[in-house]
């Protein structure tokens, strides 16, 4: 086992970044940045988001070379700030983890619907039938004890990449520079409240179009932090953090040409009356029936890959943090082919709770990455702040600054996306903190006042978001 663990290679790490990170939302990125900016705005927030995202990849990459003890976001959590702190963040990841399945689930029943109307929605009761026999069915093989192996993951990002680089050339060859730059930075649906179609833009209008980008661009790097997580099987500590910052750098360059290139094709009222994915019609759109069935396939096989990676995920932080005493020592229990089976069959029935809800909810995937990158917001801010600590402790400023950028970038993000988002995760966190209890009794631990404290504070703000969904005063 462990001369397996150091056999994985930069390369094999880079293609993890990537794979980790493309799953459904860069099929989509046209018509969800359409709905909110001109390419003005959308080239400003890329910057910014990119800004924000490499200084994490910056701060796992200082983290992964000078504490090799430590593994995974929890642990960076727990020994910078405490055991609570850890579970806030390790319970946050897992939140996250699974909560992309479901939005996987949802965008990926889209895709079938190309090749089957009845799927096209999404949320029709033989959408959630299908999607739910994939998730048992992927749960079912990883409790059978299969690995995501380096191979596997290279060809699935190959599939990836494929349509999307077919996608991109179609899109160059089509490109219109005038109707690219026509509306720069006016939103039409802003200016669609007026009686003019467009009119000048104004600073207001373009910080506000600048917001609504930015929660998408966040959802798309969710997985970015696979290299640093797998570090302890790299070659060289030093591999998982480069593989990080290459691998993101790559990631941004893809994300900025695929979200922009639409602009030069469709006006963005055209963009916005794509159906879902909007890769596949517009492909279709630009090269015919042929192009659709491409893309189709293409996030088919991607999702599925992602999928599975992501069924792993979260047992993997949960049973991290059993070890780490910050969870019962029930999430860590191996079945007989090596897999945290507990795990895996609670947080599967917790994604079939969220697909039966797709009967009742609207915009579905779009509530789930939501929810999702608010989730790991806070592990990522925890890295950023566990980073500055450090930097301040050593009085060094190339420590310091990544680390504080890494926790203004990601609370300023989550804060312009709206508050809400974290309202509404501190519900699944009631449950974590009978666990975190029962796990302190188990290991013979005392809870701290502080702890007391925090868990009734954000229990306070669970119980009321709850009241404000009965109310109606939040939907979903």
């Amino acid at each position: 086992m462990t001369k397996h663990i150091q056999k994985i290679t930069l390369p094999a790490l880079i293609a993890l970044v990537i794979s980790s990170a493309i799953g459904a939302g860069i099929f989509d990125l046209p018509t969800t940045f359409a709905k909110v900016a001109t390419p003005g705005p959308v080239m400003l927030a890329w910057f910014i988001t990119g800004i924000g995202i490499l200084m994490l990849a910056l701060s796992l990459n200082h983290l992964v070379l000078n504490k090799p003890e430590l593994t995974g976001v929890s642990a960076y959590a727990q020994a910078g700030f405490g055991d609570f702190a850890g579970f806030i963040s390790g319970w946050g990841y897992w939140l996250s983890a699974w909560l992309g399945n479901f939005a996987f689930a949802s965008i990926m029943m889209s895709a079938f619907g190309y090749f089957v109307p009845s799927l096209k929605s999404g949320n029709s009761l033989s959408a959630i039938v299908f999607a739910s026999i994939i998730s048992w069915g992927l749960t079912l093989l990883v409790t059978r004890g299969v690995e995501s192996a380096a191979v596997i993951n290279t060809i699935v990002t190959i599939c990836k990449l494929i349509p999307l680089f077919a996608f991109i050339v179609v899109a160059l060859l089509s490109f219109n520079a005038g109707i690219f730059t026509e509306h720069f930075w006016v939103n039409f649906q802003t200016n669609m409240h007026n009686q003019a179609l467009f009119t000048s833009a104004t600073t207001s209008g373009i910080i506000d179009q600048v917001k609504g980008c930015i929660l998408s661009m966040m959802w798309v790097f969710v997985g970015v932090e696979g290299a640093a997580m797998m570090a302890g099987r790299a070659q060289r500590k030093s591999d998982a953090g480069r593989a990080t910052i290459i691998g993101l750098l790559s990631l941004l360059m893809l994300y900025v040409v695929i979200s922009l290139l639409p602009y030069g094709y469709l006006t963005q009222a055209q963009l916005l009356k794509l159906h879902h994915p909007a890769l596949v019609y517009l492909f279709k759109n630009l090269v015919g029936d042929f192009g659709g069935a491409f893309i189709s396939i293409g996030l088919i096989i991607s999702i599925m890959g992602s999928w599975l990676s992501w069924t792993m995920l979260p047992v993997e932080a949960t049973s991290l943090m059993a070890h780490q005493k910050l969870l019962p020592q029930w999430f860590g229990k191996l079945n007989a082919a090596k897999a945290p089976a507990n795990s895996l069959w609670l947080t599967q029935i917790l994604v079939q709770g969220f697909l039966i809800s797709l009967l009742f909810t609207k915009e579905a995937y779009n509530f789930a990455y939501s929810l999702c990158t608010a989730a790991i917001v806070v592990c990522y801010v925890l890295v950023g702040a566990y980073e500055l600590k450090l930097g301040y402790q050593q009085r060094q400023f190339h420590i310091i600054m990544p680390g504080f950028i890494t926790c203004l970038f990601e609370i300023t993000a989550i804060a312009m996306a709206g508050l809400q988002l974290l309202w509404l995760c501190t519900i699944a966190y009631l449950l974590g903190f009978i666990l975190y209890i029962k796990a302190k009794h188990e290991n013979h631990q005392t809870m701290k006042r502080y702890e007391w404290v925090s868990m009734g504070a954000i229990s306070a703000l669970a119980i009321s978001a709850i009241g404000a969904l009965i109310s109606g005063l939040i939907s979903i």
